[in-house]
């Protein structure tokens, strides 16, 4: 079976009520791929309207969730909060997380054990940032993070990751890996998960592409055998975004 073309599309700290109700009725309403998954991912304090207003058949995520059950944990979201409001997958480890806010590989591995425990899905970010690929890195950077998670995770969990690879370089800067570079750590994940996780998770696990992807470049990107997909970010805010979700179309 091959692997379903999956598409993100994290809205990040964009949109108001207006603005979100537009994106997600011209979802509604547009003809995508029958063939894809589409998660879509707004900010925090609108993720019920999202998922009121989305068609059962677009997922959607959060952009982050605590590694603790419910407690004195003010400003955070657990798994047991997102679960109860029907909202079944979520965004760990961006690199605005990583990099921005300073979250560990540990925490981050951390926060994917207990979102896939309690029943969540997860879109797992990887990355390398320009320095790491200059010095000849990128696949030294992207093991590391993963191998973090595989600590915490078991071989059968994997089946609930999605494995987002996106170079910090390339994210809101108009900048994309060429598709040869896409393909060529995308390929290495995949080798990763083979020798580290299981045949099975080598061939089921989805790795996906993020970084200024848009409807100009998404259809090359797709034809990479190991590229099962995007992580959308500023494109996402777009009507675009269905050319992007119709890419293998």
């Amino acid at each position: 079976m091959p692997r379903q073309f999956f598409v993100g599309g994290n809205f990040k700290m964009n949109g108001v009520v207006k603005s979100i109700t537009d994106i997600v009725n011209n979802l509604n309403s547009a003809k995508l791929d029958s063939n894809a998954e589409v998660v879509i991912s707004p900010p925090a304090l609108y993720l019920t309207l999202t998922r009121s207003l989305a068609d059962k058949k677009i997922g959607v995520a959060a952009q982050n969730v605590f590694d603790k059950p419910n407690g004195a944990f003010t400003g955070e979201i657990s798994v047991e909060q997102l679960k109860d409001t029907d909202i079944n997958w979520v965004v760990i480890g961006h690199s605005e997380r990583r990099v921005i806010l300073k979250e560990s590989d540990e925490f981050i591995a951390r926060k994917t054990k207990a979102a896939v425990d309690g029943g969540l899905s997860v879109i797992f970010c990887i990355g390398e940032t320009l320095e790491e690929r200059e010095a000849n890195k990128t696949i030294d950077v992207v093991t590391r993070q993963l191998n973090a998670a595989a600590k915490e995770l078991s071989k059968e969990q994997w089946a609930k990751v999605v494995i987002a690879y996106e170079p910090v370089w390339a994210i809101g800067t108009g900048k994309v890996a060429t598709t040869e570079q896409a393909q060529e750590v995308h390929a290495a994940i995949r080798k990763w998960l083979g020798e580290s996780i299981s045949s099975e998770a080598q061939e089921n696990v989805r790795v996906i592409y993020g970084g200024s992807v848009s409807e100009k470049n998404c259809r090359e990107l797709a034809t990479q055998p190991d590229v099962d997909g995007f992580l959308v970010g500023g494109a996402s805010l777009k009507p675009a975004f269905v050319d992007i979700v119709n890419a293998r179309i």
